[in-house]
């Protein structure tokens, strides 16, 4: 009886240990080269819940996975993504012993070399909005590599979309500026080695530490445990924006003792780029320090430094490019024999950031961070009292000066002498004579000693202070919450610095353009009037913009073996004031001290499902309403002398919806995407010089700031990307992309014209009313693309690469106000003459430019020495050398339909449209020791 008993008590506990056998799956993933284990490679089940990151071993284990065929996903930063078919059987753990990663060279270099800086950047605002393929660098889907690599260098926009529709994250803090929404990528810029760990999502999907936008986010995480130890050095030469670059980054991974440290340094230049006059100098720093404490808590600390100063290059009309050429620039001139610029972008804005890691228990994490960014940005360029403009571009310098001559009776005079001399004076010179500047300075005899001519920046000086904290949990097997608050609290000071007297002792702080009407004076600062100002001094505009944001959202995330599905909320509440530091001579009453405060008050939600159809199959869906505040810049009418709100000033409403199919196997993979996206009440600002437009009779010319409100947009589209794995050497991919990005309504335009200011208004606007723009299309990029490409890789770990790439429906940027009633009809009520429905869309039809097609090759080779890693990598990007139209914008000067007509009526039009260039033929060519 004894031994009966002690035999089913055996049974029953070995049932019972059996019955407890996990199921799941185990291995360990190793480097091919070194043979060496792999920290922090990412293993996930797909379409599970399910990742692990491996340990110091290289190891993973996954328990309770569901039985039956699964796909394993193994994917680490430069490496090549493993997407391995395993079958998962009952209490078993299938052990798939040694996972080997291979380098992925050709990713991994595109990503060092990519280069986009598009014609914004290079223009005089504070935005630096760099192309929206810096969002993408994080990603390996084949459509977003296509957009990035391929189609980046035609300013190709995801799903037609602005960055500041994007979310870009150090750690959790969104980088995107306050003051338009859009990132400033020169704040990081040369250190690519260091932001390199990143993790993207694509439109409204769901992201774990934010709300986002309806283009994506990118968050860039700078903790300093999880870079793969290491040291690489690269040198770098190229012939784009810069000609050469030296990097190096250092990773000591975690000691014993709990401390990592990462260090990286880049330096960046060129005497001159690829367009005329253009000179570069960028240098970087990064640091990242960690030291952790115990299991559960983790201190990081991360400074970055960088440093860019660029020069300039200027849009021409095709009078300017006819004559001298698409890589003319106007901006320089030769002194002593070197070139100078007289525009220059300046970027320092350091950013420090403390972060505390918390795993509060197995289930819950909690992600801290304080970060303090300050710094300048500085856009430079002429300033001239009682002179003529110095710019050799300046209508009066060009030919069309004497052939678009009139008569006050309407009578065309041209100057066919004169015509010939000017372009014999511009094809022999056609720059900057910087000897002549200092000369009129010098030996002015009116005013001994005082300047004509000067030159300045615009300048912005930022603090900004941000902190925020980010909870992941898992509430159950099947639901995890992820949520975040962020504060923010920026004082921008805006001003005017005089940089360089050109020769001359003072200069002196009026606007003598102006009109003085109305008792107006010219005075910058009423509180000092008739100052004199030398380099160093602020002159002209000068005020603080303070503004307090903050934020929450939440996330729920739910999964279950046939579908996932997603739910998020958000809240913002955003707080701006001007506050004026110069009492102005055209707004006395209202420009010194504070503006009244604004306060917008938003929310957004989103959602989406994933409906699995197999392991390979997917369908996916995403939805999103979000309401947005305007920007900081967009709230005040002008914001450099006057305390002026924006009139009708709303939060723009914001809705997109996409659905995509998606296959994901081991050879071939696919995702075809829909999307539609509408933004509401949307505001623009710009400033000119416009003629028949500056008072309420609409015949005056003047100076204005055009004020565009309720402007609505629709985008459409598809997008598709494909990749097959034809041999085990040889990919080939597909990607192509769709779409009609369109203005949805006619929203109202309104001017504001300071000359028309008086004490008793301090607010001259003339409403113009509807600006006609509805089915225009959005400006500057191409709105069809398409790409084919193959790829060999060698198993001896050399690569080459050639993509053919079509771009086409590029459009204009149209001037709002010749689009307003203003344009055809003239102060009296009356059409002007031969301005009809038939002559007024003539004139006013938006140009197309010309279609693309780019061919690029890429390829490189890595040799393994003992322990040390060399290769190189090298890009030839538009071989054929096509040149190409990547934007433009029609001037608003001539704002009437007479005087737009004489204009253009012998073929040459003074103030026709300027045109931006892309790049001809460049390369590329990065040697690197990986050690």
């Amino acid at each position: 009886m004894k031994k009966l008993v002690l035999s089913t008590l055996f049974v029953l506990h070995a049932f019972f240990v059996f019955a407890q056998q996990p199921t799941g799956i185990s291995g360990k993933v190793i480097d091919a080269k070194s043979q060496n284990p792999l920290r922090n490679v990412v293993a996930s089940i797909q379409n599970t819940n399910l990742t692990q990151l491996t340990d110091a071993d290289g190891k993973f284990i996954f328990k309770d996975v569901a039985v039956g065929s699964q796909l394993l996903r193994i994917k680490s930063d430069g490496y090549k993504e493993q997407l391995l078919p395993i079958e998962i059987v009952k209490n078993q753990i299938l052990d798939l012993g040694i996972v080997v990663m291979e380098e992925d060279l050709i990713s991994t270099e595109q990503q060092m070399s990519l280069i986009t800086i598009t014609e914004s950047d290079l223009g005089d605002d504070n935005s630096g909005s760099e192309s929206t393929s810096g969002l993408l660098q994080a990603s390996r889907d084949t459509y977003q590599q296509s957009a990035a690599f391929n189609w980046g260098q035609a300013r190709f926009r995801i799903r037609g979309l602005d960055n500041e529709y994007g979310t870009t994250m150090i750690n959790g803090i969104a980088m995107n500026k306050i003051y338009d929404g859009r990132p400033q990528w020169g704040n990081w810029g040369g250190l690519n080695d260091a932001t390199r760990n990143q993790e993207f999502t694509m439109g409204s999907a769901p992201s774990d530490y934010t709300f986002g936008g309806i283009l994506g986010t990118q968050e860039i995480n700078t903790r300093a445990s999880i870079y793969r130890p290491g040291t690489r050095i690269s040198f770098a030469g190229t012939n784009t924006n810069y000609s050469w670059r030296m990097m190096g980054t250092h990773a000591s991974g975690v000691n014993k003792d709990g401390w990592a440290y990462v260090i990286s340094a880049g330096r960046r230049w060129a005497n001159e780029g690829y367009f005329d006059g253009t000179n570069y100098s960028a240098n970087s720093f990064f640091a990242s320090v960690e030291k952790k404490f115990g299991e559960n808590h983790a201190l990081n600390f991360t400074s970055i430094f960088a440093q860019n100063r660029r020069g300039k290059t200027s849009p021409n009309t095709q009078e300017v490019i006819d004559l001298k050429g698409h890589k003319y620039n106007s901006y320089w001139g030769y002194q002593d024999g070197e070139k100078r610029n007289s525009r220059f972008k300046d970027i320092e804005e350091p950013i420090l950031m403390l972060s505390h890691y918390w795993t509060i228990n197995s289930k819950n994490k909690l992600n801290t961070n304080v970060s303090y960014q300050t710094g300048k940005i500085g856009n430079s360029r002429f300033d001239y009292q009682l002179g003529n403009n110095p710019d050799p571009t300046y209508y009066r310098n060009l030919p069309s000066y004497q052939l678009n001559y009139y008569t006050s009776q309407g009578v065309w005079q041209p100057n066919y002498a004169g015509a010939e001399d000017l372009k014999n004076n511009f094809l022999n010179d056609g720059q900057i004579n910087w000897s002549d500047l200092y000369k009129d300075n010098r030996e002015s005899s009116v005013n001994p000693g005082r300047s004509i001519y000067v030159l300045y920046e615009d300048r912005t000086d930022d603090d900004l202070i941000a902190a925020n904290s980010v909870l992941n949990s898992s509430l159950s097997d099947n639901i995890s919450l992820n949520a975040s608050v962020n504060f923010k609290k920026l004082k921008s000071h805006n001003f005017q610095n005089l940089l360089d007297l050109l020769g001359g002792q003072y200069f002196v702080d009026k606007d003598l353009f102006a009109n003085t009407l109305n008792g107006q004076s010219q005075d910058s600062d009423l509180n000092n009037p008739d100052r004199k100002v030398v380099v160093g001094d602020t002159y002209g505009y000068n005020y603080n913009l303070n503004a307090l944001v903050f934020d929450a959202f939440t996330q729920f995330k739910f999964s279950y073996k046939k579908a996932d599905f997603y739910m998020a909320q958000s809240f913002v509440r955003s707080e701006y004031q001007r506050e004026g530091l110069y009492k102005n001579g055209f707004y006395a009453n209202n420009s010194f001290g504070k503006s009244a405060k604004l306060v917008f008050e938003n929310f957004g939600f989103k959602g989406g499902l994933t409906y699995k159809i197999t392991g390979a199959h997917l369908l996916n869906f995403n939805g999103l309403y979000m309401t947005k505040a305007p920007s900081l810049r967009s709230t005040f009418a002008n914001a450099r002398i006057n305390n002026n709100i924006t009139p009708d000033l709303t939060s723009e409403n914001i809705f997109s919806v996409d659905a995509s199919y998606i296959i994901r196997m081991p050879k071939f993979k696919a995702r075809l995407t829909a999307f539609m996206s509408k933004i509401q009440n949307s505001t623009d600002l710009s400033f000119y010089y416009a003629e028949g437009i500056g008072d309420d009779d609409g015949d005056a010319d003047s100076f204005v700031s055009e004020i565009v409100t309720g402007m609505d947009k629709k985008n459409i589209g598809a997008e598709f990307g494909l990749e097959y794995q034809i041999t085990s050497t040889i990919k080939a991919t597909i990607a192509a992309s769709y779409g009609e990005y369109t203005y949805d309504n006619n929203p109202n335009l309104k001017i504001n014209d300071d000359s028309q200011a008086t004490a008793s208004n301090s607010y001259p606007v003339v409403d113009f009313g509807k600006t006609y723009l509805k089915g225009y299309r959005q400006p500057g990029m191409p709105q069809t693309a398409g790409s084919f490409g193959l790829e060999y890789r060698d198993p001896h770990f050399w690569s080459i690469s050639a993509n053919i790439n079509y771009l086409g429906e590029s459009y204009m940027d149209v001037s709002n106000v010749l689009r307003t009633n203003n344009f055809s009809i003239d102060n009296t009520g009356v059409s002007y003459l031969g301005a009809n429905e038939a002559s007024v869309r003539k004139i006013l039809q938006q140009e197309k430019f010309d279609e693309i097609t780019l061919l690029n090759l890429s390829g490189g080779k890595s040799w393994r020495v003992g322990k040390t890693t060399f290769g190189f990598f090298a890009t030839v990007n538009n071989v054929l050398d096509k040149i190409y139209k990547t934007g433009g914008f029609e001037q608003s000067r001539k704002a009437t339909f007479a005087d737009l007509q004489q204009d253009i009526a012998h073929g040459t039009p003074s103030f026709g449209p300027k045109y931006f260039f892309g790049y001809g033929r460049t390369y590329f060519v990065n040697l690197y020791i990986n050690l």
